[in-house]
């Protein structure tokens, strides 16, 4: 069986919708929440894919949040080691930084429902599947394309949405994997964020709810390609 070690931040913020995709192509699956469990004794090399997921801190947020330059490290191993990795949000900033780019405050937080605009490249990629369907944003900080790296998508609000690095490597700002059936755990967990964002959680709880119409298929399809595309590189 293949396995998926997964770095968790907040408990909530989990595989969501690509838990049982992962299991449907054979993955076994296992989380590391970083923070609590210790690093240090895993290899980054071992899994046959690393998947990094969010939370409500920075990439560059190591003097406040140490546990971040094991993260890193992780990280860093995989991309040298060319092998499979995907990145939500923060899991995608880690990415960049690890690959030399900046990441930095947008002045602004994106936080809601709302399609993508996808580069041609991005509409030939995995993530064609996501055309015109909103997905969840949940963020306030932005990276920069690594060099080397294709960039796949963007919103008005933020320029740099996803991006790929060879077959084995993709990051994706916005979250794909959230459950919008459980999007009662993320206002709950966020209310302070939400809060300060002036953001009524009744609008994002109703669009959450029309999401589910389409979102979860789409994502679907979405990472079954990656997949796929990994399985032939």
């Amino acid at each position: 069986m293949k396995t998926a070690l997964v770095l968790r931040h907040l408990h909530f913020e989990d595989l969501g919708t690509f838990a049982p995709v992962l299991q449907a192509q054979g993955y076994a699956l296992r989380y590391i929440d970083p923070g609590v469990d210790d690093l240090a004794g895993i290899d980054a090399l071992q899994p046959d894919l690393l998947v990094v997921l969010g939370g409500p801190i920075g990439a560059f947020d190591d003097d406040r949040y140490p546990f971040l330059a094991a993260d890193l490290t992780l990280v860093r191993q995989r991309l040298a080691a060319r092998l499979p990795i995907l990145g939500i949000c923060l899991g995608a900033q880690l990415m960049a930084r690890a690959l030399g780019a900046r990441v930095a405050s947008m002045g602004v937080k994106e936080i809601g429902y709302a399609p993508l605009t996808l580069t041609p490249e991005g509409r030939a990629s995995p993530l064609a599947a996501l055309a015109g369907v909103p997905v969840l944003h949940w963020h306030g900080d932005r990276y920069e394309i690594p060099d080397g790296a294709i960039r796949l998508a963007s919103t008005p609000v933020c320029d740099n949405q996803a991006f790929a690095l060879g077959a084995h490597a993709l990051g994706l700002q916005c979250h794909l994997e959230a459950d919008a059936a459980r999007i009662e755990r993320w206002l709950v967990g966020h209310a302070c964020e939400l809060e300060g964002a002036g953001i009524d959680p009744r609008a994002l709880r109703e669009a959450a709810r029309q999401a589910q119409a389409t979102l979860p298929d789409a994502a679907r399809r979405c990472l079954s390609a990656w997949l796929a595309a990994l399985e032939t590189a």
